[in-house]
C-alpha cells in the first residue's frame, strides 16, 4: 500500500510542479467521455464495431456543437442592445452614479470618464508589459498542453483494452500501471459527476437571482440568459469558475446601476464562499470523505501549488481515500 501511495504522490508532484494539470485533465476528460459514449452505444447496439472510435466521434460532435452554440449566442448577445457602444454608454452612466454616491475622498480615485479609464488601463499595461507577456505565454502554453492532453486521451481510449485483464502482457509493471491508471480515472469520474451537481446548484441560484429577483425589483439585466448558461459552463471548474461567472454578472450589473452592482457583488461573495463548502460536502460524499478533510486538502494544495493545486485536490484526495479503503485501512 505504501508503494501505491508513494506512486500517487510522485505522479501528482510531477504534474503540479511541471504545470501539466491542463494536459492531464484534458486527457482524462477525453478518455472518460469517449469510454462513456462507447458504453452507451454498446448498450443500444451490441453488434456495433469499433465502439470506442464512434464514442470519440460522438464526443467531438457534442463538444463542438456546444461550443458553436455558445459562440453563436455570444455573437447574438453582442449585436443586441446597441452592441458594444450601448454597453459603454451604460457603463459611463453607472460610473457617474458611483461618483455621486461615494464620499469625495473616494470619488477622487475613480476615473472621470470611460476615456480616462481606458487611458489608465493602457498605462497599466505599458508599465506591466513583461508581466502581461508572461501571463499570455502561460495561457498559450496551457492551451497547448490541453490540446496535447486531448490527443493523448483519445489515443488511450482507442488503444487501451476496456478491461485490465484484456491486456496482452501480464508483467507486474504493466498490471500496476494499469491499476493506478484505472484508479485515477475512477477518482476523476467521481469528482466530475459531483462537480456537475455543484454546477447545477450554482446555475439554479444564478437563475433565481438573474431571472427572478432582479426582474421583480424592476432591474432586469441584459444578457441574463447568456449569463446563466455561462455560469453552468464556468462552474464546471471548481471554485474559480464560480468566481469568473459572477464577476461577469457584476460587470453587467454595473451597466444598470450601482445598487444592482452592489447586490450582485454581495451575491458573488456569498456564493463564492459557499462554493468551498459545496465542493467539500458533495464531492466528499461522493468519495466517502468528510467535508473538513477535503477542505484541508483543498486549502493545503492551493497554498502549495496555487489554482492548479486547488482544482486537483479533490481528485488527489479521492485517489488516496480509494487506496486506503481498498486496503482496509479505513
Amino acid at each position: 500500500m505504501m508503494k501505491a501511495l508513494a506512486g500517487i504522490i510522485a505522479v501528482w508532484l510531477l504534474v503540479l510542479s511541471l504545470h501539466l494539470t491542463p494536459a492531464l485533465f484534458a486527457a482524462l476528460i477525453t478518455y472518460g467521455g469517449t469510454r462513456a459514449f462507447a458504453q452507451g452505444l454498446q448498450r443500444f447496439r451490441p453488434e456495433l464495431r469499433h465502439p470506442q472510435g464512434w464514442g470519440l466521434v460522438l464526443l467531438l460532435v457534442v463538444v463542438g456543437g456546444a461550443g458553436g452554440v455558445l459562440v453563436e449566442r455570444a455573437a447574438e448577445a453582442a449585436s443586441t442592445g446597441s452592441g458594444y457602444a450601448g454597453l459603454l454608454q451604460q457603463m459611463a452612466g453607472a460610473l457617474e452614479q458611483l461618483r455621486a454616491l461615494l464620499p469625495p475622498w473616494m470619488a477622487a480615485h475613480l476615473p472621470v470618464s470611460l476615456e480616462s479609464l481606458r487611458e489608465a488601463a493602457v498605462g497599466w499595461l505599458r508599465s506591466h508589459a513583461a508581466q502581461v507577456q508572461l501571463w499570455g505565454g502561460h495561457t498559450v502554453r496551457g492551451l497547448g498542453y490541453a490540446l496535447a492532453g486531448v490527443v493523448i486521451g483519445a489515443l488511450a481510449a482507442l488503444q487501451l483494452p476496456v478491461r485490465a485483464h484484456q491486456q496482452n502482457t501480464a508483467t507486474p509493471l504493466a498490471v500496476a500501471l494499469r491499476r493506478g491508471f484505472d484508479g485515477l480515472v475512477d477518482s476523476f469520474t467521481a469528482v466530475v459527476f459531483a462537480q456537475l451537481r455543484i454546477a447545477t446548484i450554482n446555475t439554479v441560484l444564478t437563475a433565481v437571482y438573474l431571472l427572478g429577483v432582479l426582474p421583480l425589483m424592476g432591474n432586469p439585466l441584459p444578457l441574463a440568459g447568456t449569463l446563466v448558461a455561462a455560469t453552468f459552463v464556468a462552474s464546471l471548474v471548481p471554485v474559480v469558475g464560480n468566481l469568473v461567472s459572477n464577476t461577469m454578472i457584476v460587470v453587467v450589473s454595473l451597466t444598470q446601476s450601482v445598487t444592482v452592482a452592489g447586490l450582485s457583488l454581495a451575491w458573488l461573495v456569498a456564493i463564492h464562499k459557499l462554493e468551498y463548502f459545496l465542493n467539500a460536502h458533495i464531492i466528499g460524499h461522493r468519495i466517502r470523505a468528510q467535508a473538513w478533510e477535503l477542505l484541508i486538502a483543498m486549502l493545503s494544495l492551493e497554498a502549495l501549488f496555487g489554482l492548479a493545486g486547488l482544482v486537483s485536490a479533490p481528485v488527489i484526495y479521492a485517489q488516496i481515500k480509494h487506496i486506503l479503503n481498498e486496503r482496509g485501512w479505513l
